[in-house]
């Protein structure tokens, strides 16, 4: 019979390689969460149909915000802003006119009409002063009395005809329903020309924001739609940072974390700020290819990446994500 005899050492010795082992079993514990770039493309329409004449921007081109990103021919829509501006310019000196009173020299003449009738009112009063003293003496006759009242009485009334009608000279031509019939004239117009100047102005479509243009549908001379898109934006403000969080840690993020995506290629880690969290859970998307991931229930999170660090990014990049705090 052998006898076999453990010493002190060998124990310490068989638990140090026991517990390497058990240790070499264990899962790793996970670096960080699996994701990938995401543009969100804005597609570049005009609200009026015609001919396409200008692409300045080719795919793949940068625009700057506010840059022409192409035009439709507007002839027609300038001609009827042409023609709208003409009405409106009728329409105000129609509305002038009829609120300025009669010309100078006119209103001149019935000022001079009435200065006349004022200086034989005033012979007629001598006149009749001087036959009523004589008529008391019995040198004039009631029947002479009597036209020398009616000549004042004629002359009276002149002034008073004159009076009345400069009163009229001196007001406007039109009268009040007149005028504000011509003032509803020129709203009418200034707003045909809005109008106008609007349609114009949307035959040449701009950048909301700088980007790239992703694609074209159309070119030069092609008869394009209205509401047709021509060309796809995708804004730098647009790219974002989507990755997914297993339901147990959905709980330590927040809206305004702050996070860090690697991907291959890239100098540095981009940073991030998480703006939206799912509010519910799915299964992992077909795009996440990790083998311990998949039928997983998982929570989509999106990160708006730093606006410095956007433009570098490509949708569908695969990243690793890693929450770096608040």
């Amino acid at each position: 019979m052998v006898k076999t005899y453990h010493t002190p050492c060998r124990d310490l010795l068989a638990a140090a390689l026991l517990g390497a082992l058990l240790a070499g079993c264990e899962k790793e514990p996970d670096a960080g969460y699996q994701g990938y770039i995401e543009g969100e493309y804005i597609y570049l329409a005009a609200p009026l149909a015609g001919y396409l004449d200008t692409l300045p921007g080719t795919r793949g081109s940068r625009v700057a915000e506010g840059a022409t990103v192409f035009s439709i021919a507007a002839e027609p829509e300038q001609q009827g802003l042409r023609a709208a501006e003409a009405q409106q310019t009728a329409a105000s000196e129609k509305l002038r006119n009829l609120g300025q009173p009669r010309r100078v020299p006119e209103i001149a003449a019935m000022e001079a009409q009435l200065r006349a009738a004022q200086a034989a009112q005033q012979l007629s009063e001598r006149q009749l002063r001087q036959q009523e003293e004589l008529a008391k003496k019995g040198f004039v006759s009631a029947a002479h009395l009597d036209e020398i009242r009616a000549a004042r009485a004629r002359d009276t009334a002149q002034v008073d005809a004159a009076r009345q009608q400069l009163a009229s000279y001196r007001a406007t031509l039109g009268r009040g329903p007149e005028i504000r019939a011509a003032a509803a004239d020129v709203d009418a117009a200034r707003a045909q020309v809005a109008q106008s100047r609007w349609q114009v102005e949307k035959k040449n479509v701009t950048a909301p924001a700088a980007g790239e243009i992703a694609d074209t549908y159309y070119r030069r001379g092609e008869w394009v739609p209205a509401g047709q898109a021509v060309a796809s934006l995708l804004p730098d403000n647009l790219r974002r940072i989507r990755f997914f969080v297993p339901e147990a840690m959905v709980a330590t993020i927040r809206i305004g974390s702050i996070i860090e995506a690697r991907c291959d290629g890239c100098v540095a880690p981009v940073r991030g700020t998480v703006d939206f969290i799912a509010p519910q859970a799915e299964y992992t998307p077909p795009v996440i290819y990790s083998r311990s991931s998949r039928e997983k229930l998982v929570f989509r999170v999106e990160a708006a990446p730093s606006p410095e660090q956007a433009a570098t990014l490509r949708p569908g990049l695969p990243v690793d994500v890693q929450l770096t705090g608040r």
